[in-house]
């Protein structure tokens, strides 16, 4: 009969522990319910209301436009006779050259056929020296390695004036070495002929050709459009968007290489000529200063050096002193201009209210909001950028100077309304 009774008390702790378990879970499954309601709660309110707040940081902020833009450079095309010849670079493009110099030549009437003869005995040079039985000298050996070290030179390199050069000197080096083993064999002055009637083939190939030099210092170029003498410096009084639309140019085009003809380009300066009507635009004045930013993200200083009007637009004329080498090979291109730029403490324009022509923006610190007087240094659609007013400034506005001693200042990673609601908070307001 004990061991029943017991058994009921061990029963009804169980159960009274079993009860308490329930409890427990039910309150932490209450818990975790509401924990993830609140969480959903604040997702929700946080997509509609991405931000309540600002982290105010030091940034940059601009006023940029997208354009199509046509370039004018200063450019002579080098004069050819009729008929002449395929051209064979000697200057690479875009290689800076000075007055004078040799940039290109003309093939010669006969020239495949006597580099065919040249060809020729330069095998039959190598042939007649493999088959001597030389001891190499010193002076054989170190020709060797130079001519490896040319060859290791050459590979990989796609400068033309490069390769060359490097050709020039290993046939220097061969005929050098020709030399030094015929001199000490006893067919020696048949390899010498063999080198002979060579250097007489190379220079009638050499007299034979019809040479080029520039007209004028600058950058060579032989990618030829035609428009050379009609989109010049100067000129731009003539010029208006109907006529630049009628040249019929592609943007981005790369210009076509010329087998017959190259330039010099004025590598100090060139124009951009743009058309917008933009406010930017109808506020700019000549001398003003931009700056350019092309499709292949260089950013270029510009001046504006000539603005025509037209019905609505402006046609304006920038000029550029550095990176005309990015330029060389197009005539219409795509680009931004970069109005202006602006440093500083950068919030958002939403969070700036504005009262009796000044302009406030609303701090949050430990709990309480200030309104603090700023002053917008620049704005654009998004965001402005802000500072303190000076001392000087304030008592010029007004302000006493109790009243500016008492005045909060803004400053770097405070916290401000991105959105301020300044009826809802004005009890707030310090």
């Amino acid at each position: 009969m004990a061991k029943t009774t017991k058994d009921k008390k061990n029963a009804k702790i169980s159960k009274a522990s079993t009860v308490r378990k329930n409890v427990i879970q039910v309150i932490l499954l209450s818990l975790i319910i509401f924990t993830i309601i609140y969480v959903i709660y604040k997702v929700v309110n946080l997509a509609i209301n991405p931000t309540d707040s600002f982290i105010i940081e030091q940034g940059k902020i601009s006023q940029s436009e997208s354009l199509v833009g046509y370039v004018i450079r200063d450019e002579k095309v080098i004069e050819s006779e009729e008929k002449q010849n395929k051209l064979v670079p000697i200057k690479n493009e875009g290689e800076k050259v000075a007055v004078g110099e040799t940039v290109f030549r003309y093939e010669a009437e006969n020239e495949q056929e006597i580099n065919n003869q040249i060809n020729n005995l330069n095998e039959q040079i190598q042939t007649a020296m493999d088959a001597q039985k030389i001891v190499p000298s010193s002076d054989i050996k170190a020709l060797e390695k130079q001519i490896e070290a040319k060859m290791d030179e050459v590979q990989g390199n796609n400068n033309i004036q490069d390769i060359k050069e490097c050709k020039s000197d290993m046939n220097n080096y061969i005929t050098k070495k020709a030399k030094i083993s015929g001199e000490l064999s006893p067919a020696g002055s048949y390899v010498n002929n063999l080198i002979n009637e060579r250097t007489t083939l190379e220079k009638n190939l050499k007299e034979s050709s019809v040479y080029k030099n520039a007209p004028m210092g600058g950058i060579i170029s032989y990618r030829i459009d035609g428009l050379e003498s009609t989109l010049v410096p100067g000129n731009f009084e003539n010029m208006n968007s109907k006529f630049l639309e009628e040249l019929n140019l592609k943007t981005g085009q790369i210009v076509t290489t010329s087998s017959s003809q190259g330039k010099i380009i004025n590598n100090f300066e060139c124009y951009i000529v743009v058309t917008t009507n933009s406010k930017e635009a109808q506020k700019a004045e000549i001398g003003n200063s931009v700056k350019i930013k092309l499709s292949s993200n260089q950013e270029i200083p510009a001046t504006i050096e000539y603005i025509g009007q037209e019905e609505k637009n402006r046609m304006l004329v920038l000029k550029i002193t550095q990176g005309v080498e990015y330029l060389i090979s197009y005539r219409k291109i795509s680009l931004d201009i970069i109005w202006w730029e602006q440093e500083g403490l950068r919030v958002p324009n939403t969070s700036i209210i504005y009262e009796n022509g000044l302009s406030y923006v609303i701090r949050t610190k430990s709990g309480i909001s200030s309104k603090i007087l700023v002053k917008i240094v620049k704005e654009n659609e998004a965001y402005s950028i802000i500072k303190n007013y000076k001392t000087e400034e304030l008592k010029n506005m007004g302000y006493t100077a109790q009243d500016i001693r008492n005045m909060k200042k803004i400053s770097i990673y405070d916290e401000v309304l991105a959105d301020p609601d300044i009826d809802k908070i004005s009890k707030e307001l310090n």
